[in-house]
């Protein structure tokens, strides 16, 4: 049927280029570079809306059980966290946007703590610097990943949090602090898969893919912007509050503002991408700003606290199931 080995094509950064001897540096270099220039090649955005349009079908029970089963062996996914359902998944993107069973993650209760908006792994995180934040050693202008000046300005001097969500991942994304989601800005642009081969040879490909940019004001930690960036395969992202199955490109403002509590959705990645969280500057307690080592991240666990505490530590089962 196409859709699994379709997907594949987001995880090209997995392709066995992994080798131990110096001399084979450059084979390497070289490997990762023509895949680049072939990707630069790809009519990337008519894949997506083709493998969209197979990933919305409605599937035979016997097709769902078999793409499931294949997709979840090869991406080793975990289904027992899965939300438990009566019949196969009617579509593979419903299998995909799948949500998680009541009690499969905990939310700190604390209002001064900031938890992870995704499930996947933390790739970085740092200060803004001026304008700049820096991801795996390459410069990003903060504006433009925003799609806004004014936005940037505001977070000149904070802390930034990059979560990349791999295709084995839970794909919704939560509010990381309780608070009201008054904007959404809807950006357009490219489709290059994020992983390791657009890291190396496609510059600024995190704020030259297609972006939206979730603005949620919070107590706690003033305004958080929360940016989801799609990719190849991924080109559609829904969020909560925009009645579209693919936010409008544009700018939204939510009138009256949407009250999330800390862990409710936000939105969704159909299949998965990256989350770039951004905060103010003299919001979090502790001077490198981030409490969390990188590598791998559940939605929920904690990154930082906030720089004056009021609330209760513990813990909460996650809103959403």
């Amino acid at each position: 049927m196409g859709l699994v080995p379709l997907a594949f094509l987001h995880d090209l950064a997995r392709f066995p280029f992994r080798v131990t001897a110096e001399s084979s540096q450059d084979v390497v270099t070289a490997g990762t570079y023509a895949l680049a220039q072939l990707l630069r090649a790809l009519p990337r955005e008519r894949i997506t809306r083709a493998v969209g349009r197979l990933c919305d079908m409605e599937l035979p029970p016997a097709v769902s059980r078999a793409a499931v089963g294949l997709y979840a062996r090869a991406y080793r996914v975990d289904l027992d966290e899965a939300a438990p359902v009566d019949t196969p998944y009617p579509s593979f993107d419903a299998f995909f946007t799948r949500p998680l069973r009541p009690g499969a993650r905990d939310w700190p209760v604390d209002a001064a703590t900031l938890a992870s908006p995704a499930d996947g792994r933390l790739d970085a995180v740092g200060p803004v610097d001026g304008r700049t934040i820096t991801v795996k050693g390459k410069p990003y202008d903060a504006g433009t990943l925003l799609g806004s000046d004014r936005a940037a300005e505001r977070y000149r001097g904070g802390t930034f949090a990059v979560v990349y969500l791999s295709p084995r991942d839970y794909h919704r994304v939560h509010a990381p602090a309780a608070g009201r989601v008054v904007a959404v800005r809807s950006l357009p642009g490219e489709l290059f898969p994020v992983n390791s081969v657009s890291e190396r040879h496609i510059p600024r490909f995190l704020s030259r893919n297609r972006r939206v940019a979730i603005e949620l004001e919070t107590e706690s930690f003033g305004r958080i912007t929360v940016v989801m960036v799609a990719a190849m395969i991924v080109g559609r992202v829904t969020v909560s509050g925009v009645d579209a199955a693919d936010v409008p490109i544009g700018d939204h403002h939510l009138e009256p503002p949407l009250a999330r509590e800390a862990g409710d959705e936000i939105g969704i990645f159909h299949l998965g991408s990256t989350a770039v969280v951004f905060l103010e500057p003299g919001k979090l307690a502790t001077d490198g700003g981030f409490d969390r080592a990188l590598g791998p991240i559940l939605v929920g666990d904690v990154l930082a606290r906030a720089a004056q505490s009021n609330g209760v530590n513990g813990s909460k089962e996650h809103p959403d199931g």
